[in-house]
Formats: structure tokens, sequence, C-alpha cells
């Protein structure tokens, strides 16, 4: 028997597909695109195997998730000044700071070097081991200095942080990063992560991901064209209300 609610979120699905395409249409027809929920994609660009360069998002893809699993093992405690492993850092600076406050090469680098010191492994054999071998991204890695990745893996992360598995990423490391973690400073951050309308979590500029645990929804563009408005209008498209 199909469900009003089955039909539904089918019906709001198929208009958010229609907006994104009408979005798409003529600010960037060849972007590369999807947008789905926690069982996977419900639409996007028809190619899903294209490996595409996402060095802007190696910080969710790869340090995000590794730290997580170092969170969730007890190995690493958030409020622990980094100094207390052994990782040289300025006095006073936490994971927790550096995950929340902190963006950049510099931030990246120090949380790089806390999960490598810790665990004695390079940060690709870690995301790959805990990370993305799990989760079925085999096209995922590391090559000539850059993160590359399919749609199809993209989607499969974005899909797992929806979902109700606690395995490989803890649905309590995935909460407590969709939170504000900065008190009353602006701009307010969770843990990588950045709020956004429509109950969103963003990271990234070209490209972008989008997770909506409201709406049990996910995004991601990424564009061929310098993105201006382009990002907000297919956020708007893919999560704002179906009228």
């Amino acid at each position: 028997m199909t469900l009003q609610s089955d039909l539904a979120d089918a019906a709001d699905a198929a208009g958010v597909e229609v907006r994104i395409r009408g979005v798409l249409r003529d600010a960037d027809p060849d972007a590369v695109w999807a947008a789905g929920g926690p069982d996977g994609p419900h639409a996007g660009s028809a190619d899903e195997t294209t490996v595409l360069d996402v060095g802007g998002l190696m910080p969710v893809l790869a340090l995000w998730p590794v730290i997580g699993s170092l969170v969730a093992e007890e190995a690493l405690r958030l409020h622990t000044p980094l100094a207390a492993y052994g990782v040289e850092a300025d006095a006073g600076t936490t994971t927790h700071h550096l995950l929340s406050h902190s963006t950049g090469p510099a931030a990246h680098a120090a949380l790089t070097r806390l999960a490598e010191h810790l665990t004695g492994s390079p940060l690709a054999e870690l995301a790959a081991t805990r990370v993305w071998h799990p989760l079925g991204m085999t096209g995922t890695g590391f090559a000539d200095g850059a993160l590359h990745a399919p749609p199809a893996d993209l989607a499969r992360f974005l899909s797992h942080l929806l979902s109700p598995a606690e395995h490989p990423l803890p649905r309590a490391w995935v909460a407590e990063s969709l939170r504000i973690r900065t008190g009353e400073l602006t701009p307010a951050r969770g843990l990588m992560w950045h709020p956004a309308p429509h109950g969103t979590w963003s990271y990234g500029e070209t490209p972008t991901v989008w997770i909506s645990p409201r709406l049990h929804r996910w995004a991601l563009l990424h564009p061929t064209r310098s993105q201006g408005p382009l990002r907000t209008a297919f956020r708007e498209a893919a999560f704002a209300p179906v009228p």
C-alpha cells in the first residue's frame, strides 16, 4: 500500500528536481549536481561516474570524519589542548576551537598533524580505511596532490550522514557537529559545518555540499562557472519549501 506521506515525499522530490534544473538551465547547464536523502540520490546530473576534483571538500570528507572516529574511540577529547597530545600548537588551542572557530590551511594542517600523531598513519590512509572504504566510496582518493571523487561517492557520504547507521560515523558525532558551537560569536558555526537557511548546513564554496537533518535531504553542486548568485539559487531550489 502506498502511503500519503510517500506520495507527498515523491511529489516534493519531483518539485525539487524541476526547480534545480530550472536554476541550472541558464546559469550553468554543465554543472554536476545531485540531491537526495538517507536512502540515496533522488535526482542529479546524468553521469555519476565522472571523477571530480573535490579538493575544496577535503576537510569535510576526510578530516572531519577521521576526527569524529577518534572522538568516538575516546582517543581524542574536543576540549583538551593539543599540547597535551604532544602536538605543537598555540597555548590552549583545542580540537573544538580548530573545528568551530578556525578556518583555512593552518587549522586544517593542525588537525591533520593531530590525527596522524594519534594514529601513526597518514590522513589519506585514515580516511580511506575508516570512512571511504566502509561506505563503498571506491572512487575517492588523493591523486596528484588533490582529492578526487565521483558524484556517486559523494552521494554515499551525504546519504550516510542522514541515515540511522552508526558506522562508520556515529549519529552522535553528526548531531554534535550540526549545532551551533560558537555561542554568541559570529559567524556561527558547528564543527566544521556552517549553518544556512531552511535548516541546512553547508561546507565548501566550489564545490559545495549541504545537508538538512530536519528535511532529511542533502544536495551537492560542482559548478563549471564562477558561482556568483548560483550557489544561493541552487540552495533555495533544493531546500526551500515547494509551493
